[in-house]
């Protein structure tokens, strides 16, 4: 078995490992300092969710606006929030998606990709993109009439005319403020699944050892079984298990974290850098470093710039 021609990688997606990586980018300094930088810029709320993690919106995020926090206390209209979430995670995409609830009020997601997995979303939004007005309040308060919802109409409406009013023009950049981070948070997300997030058998760190001295060369399973002093056969299973990886799978991403370091030199062609980090031709690396980064070489450098 050769690492560097992979048969049928196999990429752990799985609902539970996506969550375990959004929880580690939640828990990232970079994270944190973006959210307190764009909160503290806009005005608006941010969080970070996995996908399907159907929590109230926005919740632990600063600015949450006032009609949205009365509305969180009725049941019926909370759930009514919670389906705009649905509704936004129909389709999923890599194009950020805006909607708007019952009151008229906007709220957005911008996907997180794993390769082309979307593992989570940056969410934002509780504006309005027009001025409240006496004629969309009474809409709003029709179908709170429907739900037979108990709130306090005095306190609601003057929530609902203090929502932040965001011109189209401006919620846009915001919008592409925040597809920039997405994109950064993405290719964290790669390092992250190649990263050990606890202690690791002593026969793992070998592995992980050989592999980083040996990566620029063509590298089987046999080998590194060796030099980590295991049979192939338990190896895989001892591996796996540290790293939640296949052996081709951990190579594989390896690589290419190690082109996109020689990518950041400008004079390095894409090509050189693909071979020097041990890939064996230019259609298996195109392949490969589309599946796991959600975009051509060429597009990351074109980013880069």
């Amino acid at each position: 078995m050769n690492a560097s021609h992979p048969s049928s990688p196999t990429t752990d997606h799985s609902p539970v490992r996506c969550e375990e990586v959004v929880a580690r980018l939640q828990e990232s300094q970079i994270f944190r300092d973006y959210q307190d930088a764009f909160q503290t810029a806009t005005g608006l709320p941010l969080v970070l969710r996995a996908v399907g993690s159907f929590q109230p919106p926005l919740q632990g995020a600063k600015n949450i606006a006032s009609f949205c926090a009365l509305m969180g206390g009725a049941s019926k209209t909370c759930a009514a929030c919670l389906q705009v979430q649905g509704a936004m995670e129909k389709e999923p995409g890599s194009e950020p998606k805006t909607l708007q609830c019952f009151a008229g009020l906007s709220e957005s997601v911008v996907p997180i990709l794993l390769g082309d997995t979307v593992i989570g979303y940056l969410q934002t939004g509780q504006v309005l993109l027009r001025p409240p007005s006496e004629k969309s309040f009474r809409a709003a308060m029709a179908e709170l009439e429907k739900w037979k919802s108990i709130v306090d109409i005095a306190r609601l409406k003057t929530a609902y005319f203090e929502t932040r009013v965001v011109t189209k023009a401006r919620y846009g950049a915001v919008l592409r403020l925040l597809a920039s981070f997405a994109q950064h948070l993405s290719l964290l997300s790669n390092e992250l699944m190649i990263k050990q997030a606890s202690a690791e058998p002593p026969a793992v760190t070998k592995a992980r050892a050989f592999i980083a001295e040996h990566l620029g060369e063509e590298m089987s399973l046999d080998l590194v079984a060796r030099a980590a002093g295991m049979s192939p056969f338990y190896f895989c299973k001892v591996f796996k298990g540290a790293t939640r990886l296949t052996f081709t799978d951990y190579v594989a991403r390896t690589r290419v974290e190690k082109t996109k370091q020689l990518l950041l030199n400008p004079n390095v062609r894409v090509s050189e850098a693909a071979f020097a980090a041990g890939f064996q031709s230019l259609s298996q690396f195109n392949r490969v470093f589309k599946r796991l980064c959600g975009k051509t070489p060429r597009a990351y450098r074109a980013q880069l710039k």
